[in-house]
């Protein structure tokens, strides 16, 4: 088994907030990051796939058809924009790095299609970098599903 692990970047937005807690509670869990106008950030996003060295090209995927996917699922979607105005995604999720984690592992799941000779390879691993200091892991727990039918 090789891992390759792919590095994007992309520049976003989001306000730590939830109706669920009141004005004052959102400000002592959220601090800063409850700021109505919100704060951003540049992601540093790494996607790993995991799979057998295709013996004919010595390689695990087609960074092409990766960077394609990554593309279009994450990049496309989240690059300069506010994540909370994703309600598609985070209408029942604060737009936490840890939240953003999981979605981007989900969304790549979901559409990931290994093809031609790439056919073993798999999603592993997605990690977003929030600071130089805070990143979160979501990772393939082997066979791609809790219980749920989501990752977590």
């Amino acid at each position: 088994m090789v891992y390759l692990t792919r590095r994007y970047r992309f520049s976003a937005s989001h306000r730590l907030y939830t109706d669920a807690l009141t004005a004052a509670e959102n400000a002592r869990v959220y601090g800063k990051c409850a700021n109505p106008y919100g704060h951003g950030h540049n992601y540093v996003l790494e996607v790993t796939l995991a799979g057998p060295v295709d013996p004919a090209t010595g390689m695990v995927y087609d960074l092409g058809a990766l960077d394609e996917l990554v593309g279009r699922e994450i990049l496309e979607r989240f690059d300069e924009s506010h994540l909370n105005t994703h309600a598609d995604l985070f209408r029942h999720l604060v737009p936490t790095t840890e939240n953003l984690c999981l979605t981007a592992f989900n969304l790549l799941k979901e559409k990931f299609e290994p093809g031609g000779r790439f056919l073993q390879a798999r999603l592993h691993r997605v990690r977003v970098e929030e600071t130089s200091s805070n990143f979160f892991e979501c990772e393939d727990p082997g066979n791609g599903r809790t219980e749920e039918g989501k990752v977590s």
